[in-house]
């Protein structure tokens, strides 16, 4: 056992474990079904992480990311953004270091670890957003598309926020138009969080696209996309305006 998963293990607190497995919906037919949690908040993992992340291994990542533990893959992914943050773009010479671009393939090739909303969302745009701000976004259109979990295709729209925090909006309103009539609450919820940050950014462009239709309909995407995701995306306008979008 490494040091990392050791740590994490030793502030388990089985109270609290029980009101996570519940709170992450870890029952039979859940979307977290089977998931094991050791109840160690969040703080205490990124205090773990402060103090371990830059001597941990790929290696090692790769060992904790195979947990059953919930909190020990939280732990590594929040490592893995450590390093990507302290990495070079690429190396300056040739001794061995961690680059960037190592830590995004990594990142990548472990996807089938992240299985979780909060893992999703405390990673990607950290992560694969950061790498790709001067990039082009096809990964994230095909994860989106393609991605063959509900966790995969919430990557490909969450990974977004970084590109809305540097003012690069379309890459977030493009792929919720390829989300927009997904069946799963987790994607809804994912959506209109975007759209609603977005909408921060520019509030008319949020407008013009809530009244207007997506490519190949006829009605406004604010009448035809899920319930959930509406309220999530204008849920920082006006309530007489929450009101008539509602209504309508």
């Amino acid at each position: 056992m490494n040091t990392l998963t050791a740590t994490i293990i030793s502030h388990r607190d089985e109270r609290q474990a029980v009101n996570l497995a519940r709170f992450f919906k870890t029952g039979p037919g859940q979307y977290g079904e089977g998931d094991k949690f050791l109840g160690v908040k969040v703080p205490v993992t990124r205090s773990v992480v402060k103090e371990l992340w830059s001597t941990c291994t790929f290696d090692e990542l790769e060992e904790c990311l195979a947990s059953e533990w919930h909190e020990v893959r939280l732990a590594a992914l929040l490592v893995l953004v450590q390093q990507f943050k302290h990495a070079k773009p690429r190396p300056a010479s040739k001794k061995p270091v961690v680059t960037q671009k190592a830590c995004i393939d990594f990142y990548l090739s472990h996807l089938v670890a992240i299985n979780n909303w909060d893992l999703v969302d405390l990673s990607c745009y950290e992560l694969l957003g950061s790498w790709l701000l001067d990039k082009d976004a096809a990964t994230l259109y095909d994860l989106a598309v393609n991605g063959s979990t509900i966790w995969e295709q919430r990557i490909g729209i969450v990974s977004t926020m970084q590109f809305l925090r540097h003012g690069r909006l379309d890459d977030t309103y493009a792929i919720a138009d390829l989300l927009l009539h997904h069946s799963h609450d987790l994607i809804h919820k994912a959506v209109g969080w975007l759209l609603r940050e977005a909408g921060k950014r520019d509030e008319h462009r949020l407008h013009t696209y809530l009244q207007s239709p997506a490519k190949g309909e006829e009605v406004p995407r604010y009448q035809s996309m899920p319930r959930t995701a509406l309220r999530y995306a204008i849920e920082k306008f006006p309530a007489e305006v929450r009101r008539s979008y509602l209504a309508k």
